[in-house]
């Protein structure tokens, strides 16, 4: 699987394909993307960076969309728990899936400068964390992975 975030590409499209696929797996799922939770994933969609939920408040309340911090919490909770957005522990803030649907143990390349983050598919299960559990007598049932460096845009801004 492809790493998601630093390359350019057709953002209105990557925004509606993703926000399609959303849309269906709740449709097959029988969960409800209410007007707050898809506007939230579109908020999310758009920026290709890690928001906090107070960011993410901010453009729901003006927007007229709620202006207490549950919203936003709620709305995010929901987006984690679908598989349409993650939490980045580092940062306290929330990405978009890139990989929606497919997405089983991503990690997470954050950019110190601008903030971006970019998310790639990984198998830490088949990996030396993956020998070292299996050493232990220990089943892996999730994995957090975060790097943090530069971009590629920053790095060459940085030459």
């Amino acid at each position: 699987m492809s790493t998601i975030g630093f390359e350019p590409h057709d953002h209105q499209r990557c925004v509606a394909g993703t926000l399609s696929k959303a849309e269906k797996q709740c449709a097959e799922n029988g969960l409800r993307l209410t007007p707050v939770r898809r506007r939230a994933l579109e908020i999310l969609l758009a920026e290709h960076r890690a928001l906090g939920a107070y960011d993410l408040l901010a453009v729901l309340a003006e927007e007229g969309l709620g202006a207490q911090p549950p919203v936003a919490y709620r709305a995010l909770d929901f987006l984690v728990k679908a598989g349409f957005a993650h939490k980045i522990e580092a940062l306290n803030a929330y990405i978009a899936c890139a990989h929606l649907g497919t997405c089983q143990t991503p990690a997470f390349l954050i950019c110190r400068s601008c903030k971006s983050v970019a998310e790639a598919d990984t198998a830490p299960a088949s990996g030396r964390l993956g020998d070292a559990a299996r050493a232990a007598g220990f089943q892996i049932e999730r994995t957090v992975v975060e790097a943090q460096g530069l971009c590629p845009a920053c790095q060459k801004a940085a030459a």
